[in-house]
């Protein structure tokens, strides 16, 4: 028997018309899945990073100018053991060293350790410290720091001759006083071990080591890789009620939102 003739001729488009429909839904479902997929891997990526890896934090004071000024924000690498990551590239990716003089790391405040503090390490356990006119000497050597922002203000004898006139120093930690006496050594400081002394690049304006102490191993955070953003602004809208040289978390304050930013400060890297 003959097929019928009309098994040959092309089903008219309508009836294909119907199978394109969920071929290009489907596609479309793909594609959201994709985005959903990348989406969500970002968020983790970026969870991850804040957790384990990186930190942000803000500059509310003018404690560690010219090096960072009121306003930016940064991204801090989290020590790992006791040792900060390796700067620079790719390497901070890879590879941990020892702390060192002219680190610039986030700690702990040791009065009070719920309070972030960001200061120069000066001097590592073993060093013998003293300034002359302003000057750091470790080891009976003058240290040539050009991050330094030049002297201002009155003279200060304590804060410029450290430790020579601790006996007249009202504004100390009375704690620290104790420790410091133990310490000198013929006009100047041993560093103990596990301990840091730090300041800030803003020697006329900075309450650092000189006036509250050591800096132990375990209260360091991190050391700061990366300003992200800058705000140009004299001093934050809470300062007055904020600790000495404290930083703080990252926020999303409103009145950030009216200054004017440095936009030459964004991504730079922190030296």
């Amino acid at each position: 028997m003959t097929e019928p003739a009309t098994s040959n001729v092309p089903e008219p488009n309508h009836v294909r018309q119907p199978i394109s429909r969920p071929l290009a839904h489907h596609s479309h479902r793909v594609q959201l899945l994709h985005a959903t997929a990348s989406l969500l891997s970002m968020i983790v990526v970026a969870l991850f990073i804040l957790t384990f890896i990186a930190q942000p934090f803000r500059i509310p004071s003018a404690s560690m100018e010219p090096t960072l000024l009121v306003g930016d924000f940064l991204l801090v690498n989290k020590m790992a053991d006791g040792t900060l990551p390796v700067q620079g590239h790719l390497t901070q990716a890879l590879g941990y060293r020892e702390i060192q003089r002219g680190d610039i790391i986030v700690f702990r405040y040791p009065p009070d350790p719920k309070i972030h503090v960001v200061k120069r390490v000066i001097a590592i356990p073993g060093d013998r410290i003293h300034l002359q006119r302003g000057v750091v000497y470790l080891d009976g050597q003058p240290q040539h720091e050009s991050y330094v922002a030049p002297t201002s203000g009155a003279p200060d004898f304590f804060r410029d001759q450290f430790p020579a006139a601790l006996s007249v120093e009202p504004r100390m930690d009375p704690a620290w006083a104790a420790r410091l006496a133990q310490g000198i050594q013929k006009g100047e400081y041993l560093v103990p071990a596990g301990c840091y002394f730090v300041m800030g690049d803003n020697r006329s304006n900075s309450r650092d080591s000189r006036y509250w102490g050591l800096v132990p191993r375990q209260n360091i955070v991190g050391s700061p890789f990366l300003i992200y953003f800058s705000f140009r602004q004299e001093s934050l809208e809470d300062v007055s009620s904020l600790p000495d040289d404290k930083i703080d978390h990252q926020k999303d304050d409103s009145y950030s939102m009216q200054s004017f930013a440095r936009w030459d400060r964004m991504f730079r890297v922190v030296r």
